[in-house]
């Protein structure tokens, strides 16, 4: 079927009027809503509602008291400062402090889920200049962890020589220690420069190695533990990451086996405290290892030279790592660095660890009222056990007898070719 000529125009021209009138009709509009517009710009009414800082957060807020979260206000219109943070975390759940290895739950994104709750993290993490001293692995903690960004502040001009101004800055550790999980609390803040580093700046780290001292040697291992003073290469008490660390010359400053003043059941709770500027990737679990077998007597202490002395011993011997459990980054030290925390934040700090610490000698008391509940162990399942130790006290291979974990030039070599692949041409 088709339509006659006449039709078709007719058609065609409904068309072209209904178009016109719709686009008159836009205009219409547009003139409307910009009038509408200036009206609303210049009305000073109670209606309105104007732009503040409260609490931590951009909200949009009338007279009447409503208020919601702004998250379009231009990140160069928020105030900001960089600051270090002060850190502690208990590790045993975590995959380590580091969020990169994509193992969840990280200290590192716990803290960043915190800072987002709390509207503190101004932009992204690269925006945030972040920082971190060290990178403890998985279920390590630490008693002073620090770690550096751009933060929001309640300051339009921060300063990092004062702290004197007419209007007091946000209080970080309390308002961050809200919206953290049990197990990690934020002891302190302090302003920092612009061009700080939480890794670079540090002057000096402090860890501490927890042990119960059994029938350890702590005269030999506290003799052979101070061998470890100095510069040295650690080569042979680490996990090698040829490809980001070719220098594995370390200074230890401090080194000292004591006594706590913790005991159960006769047995006496002791610690290694070491002190360096710097500590590759499992350093301190290495060399708390090699000290127990001097401790048990399988080892003398001798061998601290010679696994030192890299000329003579090259390659380090296979060996297990201590646990990571009892392992605590104390402190980090940095010149002019003074940690800030109000006296509110440190009383809620002081409760809360109290609180833990309680819950924890809870937990202890169920595993120790299991242990009397076992069933007693006869007099020939006690000899086993004694033979059993002494077997394995018999059959200890001696560090330089065992087989060696490739050299850093045989790892380096091996790794070139791979590199050479993935090179683009």
């Amino acid at each position: 079927m088709t339509m006659s000529g006449g039709g078709g125009r007719d058609s065609e021209s409904a068309i072209d009027n209904e178009l016109a009138h719709l686009r008159n009709r836009v205009k219409e509009l547009e003139a409307e809503n910009a009038k509408l517009l200036s009206q609303v710009s210049s009305c000073q009414c109670q209606q309105m509602e104007v732009p503040v800082l409260d609490s931590g957060n951009f909200v949009r807020r009338s007279r009447r008291g409503r208020k919601r979260v702004d998250k379009s206000i231009p990140i160069h219109l928020i105030s900001k400062r960089y600051v270090a943070l002060k850190i502690m975390y208990f590790g045993k759940r975590f995959y380590g402090f580091s969020a990169e290895a994509q193992m969840e739950p990280s200290i590192e994104s716990e803290i960043f889920k915190a800072l987002e709750r709390t509207r503190l993290l101004v932009g992204d993490i690269k925006e945030s200049n972040y920082s971190r001293c060290g990178r403890t692995d998985k279920g390590v903690s630490s008693t002073g962890q620090v770690i550096a960004l751009f933060v929001r502040s309640r300051l339009k001009t921060p300063s990092i020589d004062s702290e004197i101004n007419a209007r007091p800055e946000y209080d970080y550790v309390r308002v961050l220690n809200r919206a953290l999980p049990d197990d990690i609390r934020v002891l302190g803040w302090s302003p920092v420069p612009d061009d700080f580093h939480a890794r670079f700046s540090c002057s000096a780290r402090e860890y501490k190695y927890f042990f119960w001292r059994q029938n350890l040697n702590l005269s030999a291992m506290d003799i052979a533990g101070k061998k470890f003073i100095g510069e040295h290469d650690f080569r042979n008490f680490c996990k090698m990451d040829v490809a980001n660390v070719h220098c594995y010359t370390r200074r230890v400053t401090f080194f000292e086996v004591s006594p706590c003043q913790n005991s159960h059941e006769g047995d006496q709770l002791c610690t290694f405290t070491m002190r360096g500027s710097a500590f590759l990737w499992h350093q301190v679990r290495a060399m708390v290892a090699v000290l127990f077998m001097i401790g048990q007597g399988v080892e003398s202490v001798d061998v601290i030279d010679t696994l030192l002395d890299t000329k003579k011993t090259p390659k380090k011997p296979q060996y297990l790592l201590a646990s990571e459990i009892p392992l605590v980054l104390r402190t980090c030290e940095f010149e002019n660095v003074n940690f800030i925390c109000s006296s509110g934040a440190l009383e809620s700090l002081r409760s809360h660890f109290k609180k833990e610490s309680l819950t924890y000698q809870l937990e202890s008391v169920i595993f120790q009222e299991a242990l009397r509940n076992c069933l007693p162990i006869g007099n020939d399942e006690i000899s086993c056990n004694i033979e059993e130790k002494k077997k394995k006290a018999a059959i200890h291979v001696p560090l330089l007898s065992r087989p060696t974990e490739p050299s850093y030039e045989e790892r380096s070599a091996k790794l070139k070719p791979r590199q050479e692949e993935t090179c683009p041409v």
